[in-house]
Parts: C-alpha cells; structure tokens; sequence
C-alpha cells in the first residue's frame, strides 16, 4: 500500500513539473488557470469560425506557435478586411513592444528590427514624438499611459488623471488586461486597479490614482506590457469604458482599428481592420471590435491605436491597406512579434 501510494505521489508530481498553469488573482484581474493543453503542439491556438482563413503563404518561416489568418466576412450591411495575428507567447516567441524618439512606420520597424521578425504592428497613442500609453518589455518602462488630461468643465479648464487599459504578459507568460496607472514621478510603480477611476466629462475629476484609490490597486507585476485605450473585453465581457477613460477616437464611427487581447489558453491575438478608405472596407465602430475580439475568444482585450497609425506587416508584406493617403503612418510605439 506504501508503494502504491509514493508511486501515485511520484506520478502526480510529474505531471504538475510537465504542464504549467498559471496563478492569477482578483488583484489583477486574474485567476488560476490550469493549461493542460497550453504546449499540446495539435492543439489549435483558437477556435476561429471557418470565416477566417489561414494565410499559409504569409506563414513560411513560422514556427509553432504562431498562425496568421484573414477575412472578409461582412459586418451588418459592412465589408470588412481583418488580419489575425495568434501566437503563443513562449521562450522562444517573443512580444516586443518597442518605443521610439522618431516616428518610423510598422514595415521600417520590419525592416530594421534585428533577429529573426514574424510580424509587426502599430502599438498606442502619441503626439508628435512622445507616447501617451504604457511600453515595457523585459521589465524596462519605455513610456507611461499618460498621466494626466485638461479638459473643459463649465467653461474652465480641469486636470483629470484618468486609468486607462493595458494588456501585460508575467516572465512565466501569464497576460492580463487592467485599467493602469504609473504612481509617483517618472515611471513610477505600476498600479493595476478591478475598476477604472470612474471620470467623466461634464463631472469635477477626481483625485490622482495612488495605491488605495481607486479601491482594490495592486502592483502589476508584469514584464512586457502595451497601454490602448478603451478596455474593450474584462474578464470575458464586453466593457468598453472609454468615457471614464475620457477617450475620443470617433468611437461610434467607422474607421481603421487595432486591438490586442489574449485567450483563455494564454495565446496572444493581435487584430488589425482596414478602414476610412473609399474604395476599401469601411472600418469598424468600438462596439463592432468589441464584439469581433470575444467571437474569436478573447478573455480580455483593449483598444490600441487606430486610423491612419492602423497597420500590420506580417513576413515583410503589408496586409490591410492604410488609411491615410500617403500609405502607412509613422508611429511612435509598435508591437514586435519575433523569435526570443
């Protein structure tokens, strides 16, 4: 009987040292997940509706782990052009975002990245040349969500201190999704918070974000992270917060979008949608990407840059076509998807 028990005891044990899980809690938005069939290499990395097609001839190169497809499925009475980027996030794929001192567009990023590149794409917001969303990778803060907004209330100007969304990833690939704020000067400590500060136009800001308020703060121990606006998905639901995020991209219009989010396996999804061009797909309001983001899974998901910054390069080529007139915009922060 003692036998059988240490062999029972021994068996188990290396199961739990072959399979991962993750631990997350209610902090961060998180919850412990038991990924059994995270490294099960046949295993697909979502189930996508057959209205996706896999872009073989774009994957040459790629390896497991990483899958690009298309559609051009239609949206309401809208023709839309959608590029899905899926990838597992492992030691030896790698999620870069990347800040930089001059603006250079997604296929320039491409081309001068060294190393081995799959796919690159637009990251957050800037104004000139200065990020206004949250880029760390390994640990090093590039740029912080900005920390502070002046707008209009009652014919005087007001400095709001808003929390806005940010997609991170744990050094043992864990992603979450969580309104941020970076407390103190410079980068400061990264505050993850269950809820957004909840600011609103037309109403007195409140205070600047700090470890207690909002209620339930707690350093976001990520390694890698990319600040967007709105949130879009919160633990598996639609919640788009863009007024108390006081966030204005034409929400409810058409237009060019990119969003980034995670699945509950833990895989990576990047979307780019083509839009505002007259001859081309439409574009999709905040709602519609929302909703295309949780039909293909996603746990949680947030609104990156849009428009004209709207771009992905996947193996050297451009997969939706731009909306400003000149071709791609340049950006000032991207995501860098390559071999670690």
């Amino acid at each position: 009987m003692v036998k059988r028990t240490l062999f029972f005891s021994i068996a188990v044990l290396c199961v739990s040292l072959q399979f991962s899980c993750y631990k997350e809690d209610e902090g961060n938005g998180l919850h412990s997940i038991y990924q059994l069939d995270k490294y099960n290499p046949n295993k697909p990395l979502a189930e996508l509706s057959s209205d996706w097609v896999k872009q073989t001839d774009l994957m040459e190169g790629f390896p497991s782990g990483i899958e690009f497809y298309k559609t051009n499925k239609s949206i309401g009475s809208k023709s839309s052009n959608l590029s899905l980027l899926i990838f597992r996030p492992s030691k030896g794929i790698d999620l870069k975002p990347i800040v930089l001192t001059s603006g250079k567009t997604p296929s320039a990023i491409y081309e001068g990245e060294a190393g081995e590149v799959y796919a690159v794409m637009n990251g957050g917001f800037f104004s000139g040349s200065t990020s206004l969303s949250l880029v760390m990778h390994d640990g090093v803060v590039g740029s912080v969500n900005v920390k502070s907004l002046t707008r209009p209330l009652d014919g005087v100007n007001k400095t709001y201190y808003p929390t806005r969304a940010a997609l991170g990833i744990t050094a043992d690939f864990a992603p979450s999704v969580n309104w941020v704020y970076s407390v103190g000067s410079g980068t400061g400590t990264l505050y993850a918070y269950p809820v957004p500060s909840l600011n609103e136009l037309g109403k007195a800001p409140l205070p600047v974000p700090t470890a207690y308020f909002p209620q339930g703060g707690n350093i976001w121990s990520v390694s890698t992270a990319i600040g967007g606006s709105p949130m879009l998905i919160k633990g598996g639901e639609i919640n788009i917060t863009d007024a108390n995020e006081l966030i204005a991209v034409d929400n409810t219009s058409s237009r060019a979008r990119s969003a980034i989010g995670y699945l509950t396996n833990g895989n990576i999804v990047l979307l780019a949608a083509e839009g505002n061009n007259p001859d081309g797909a439409a574009g999709l309001t905040l709602q519609e990407l929302a909703e295309i983001m949780l039909e293909i899974g996603c746990k949680g998901a947030i609104n990156l840059d849009g428009g004209g910054s709207s771009s992905m390069v996947v193996n050297g080529e451009m997969t939706i076509k731009p909306s400003d007139a000149g071709g791609e915009r340049k950006v000032i922060s991207a995501l860098i998807v390559k071999k670690k």
